[in-house]
């Protein structure tokens, strides 16, 4: 069960810039930046691009342990048209759906990928998330009187294909009632920190309809522990804001760094587009004891349906990398 307050009001307090690397860390940056070369009835395009960065006392000198990219074109099905990256023949994706069990063909197909915790299966894994949401960039782009693209053809398409698929979209719930969507997308600044030349990877410069899936996650150890600190955004360009958020999480805690279990977790949400969807973060708490390299299981068997959130799910899943990104200050 969700306690949602019934007086629960919409977050909407973004982030900001990424924040300063520490001495002795690893950052893993990742986006999947999304367009529409052909115009909103065309294909989508994806963009991916993953970099684990190394500090050490001197921050200033950092060096990439890892990095990947990729490419693919779907189509407002969610089909996979064409992928590529420049490692590995990617073939076998072709004519799978984005959400149509396209996680278990990656774990089938690209397995060792998965075991490595390498750049490119965090990118290849997060298509089905961005698939599914990067169409909302459109409705920042509509013209006046002009009806945002959408998926739905009415609302009780909607509430058929939507109806506890995650805590937001709980029956009763808000998300399931307000017809022209979400309405909470503030402004935000640009995720790379003007204080730290190295704080991201190189991001596109979108000046057209564009959406990004944006993950961060910090990892080093103190003492017996490993410490993290994660975030997660999706956001879109606007032709008049510049870009805005529609999801954003940020996440920490710490692991036993000799067992890899974890021992303490909290997450805050800073943007989310109904007011209902932070009502999953109190679940969270029955992963603490759970070993971190078996986050993209556990997480699905914990926290399914109306007890998760879709999106802090992808951001905790990704955690299952956090000890073999600090095994890459011993190198």
């Amino acid at each position: 069960m969700n306690n949602i307050p019934a007086s629960f009001e919409l977050v909407s307090s973004p982030y900001g810039h990424a924040p300063l690397r520490r001495p002795h860390s690893v950052r893993r940056t990742s986006t999947l930046d999304t367009s529409w070369p052909d115009g909103r009835e065309g294909d989508l395009y994806i963009a991916g691009r993953c970099r684990d960065l190394v500090s050490n006392e001197d921050i200033d000198h950092p060096h990439i342990a890892r990095e990947d990219h990729m490419s693919a074109t779907l189509g407002w099905d969610r089909v996979i048209h064409s992928i590529e990256n420049d490692r590995l023949d990617l073939s076998v994706l072709v004519g799978a759906r984005g959400g149509g069990h396209l996680r278990k063909l990656l774990n089938a197909s690209i397995h060792a990928e998965r075991v490595d915790g390498s750049p490119l299966y965090l990118l290849l894994d997060d298509i089905s998330g961005v698939s599914l949401v990067s169409g909302w960039a459109w409705s920042r782009w509509a013209a006046d009187g002009e009806t945002p693209k959408s998926p739905f053809a009415n609302m009780e398409e909607r509430r058929a294909l939507m109806e506890n698929i995650c805590t937001g979209f709980t029956t009763g719930s808000s998300a399931l009632t307000v017809e022209t969507g979400p309405k909470n997308n503030p402004q935000i600044v640009p995720l790379p920190n003007p204080l730290d030349a190295f704080s991201w990877h190189q991001l596109p410069e979108v000046k057209t309809v564009g959406f990004r899936r944006a993950r961060r996650i910090d990892v080093w150890r103190e003492d017996d522990k490993l410490v993290f600190d994660v975030g997660f955004q999706d956001s879109a360009s606007d032709p008049d804001l510049g870009r805005v958020a529609l999801h954003e999480y940020h996440v920490t805690g710490y692991a036993n760094s000799n067992t890899g279990t974890l021992e303490e977790i909290v997450a805050n949400p800073h943007v989310l587009p109904f007011p209902e969807c932070p009502g999953a973060i109190a679940n969270i708490q029955g992963l603490v004891s759970l070993p971190l390299n078996e986050m993209r299981d556990q997480v699905i068997k914990l926290l399914p349906g109306t007890r998760g959130c879709t999106h802090l799910n992808d951001m905790l899943r990704a955690m299952a990398e956090i000890p073999i990104l600090v095994a890459a200050l011993d190198a």
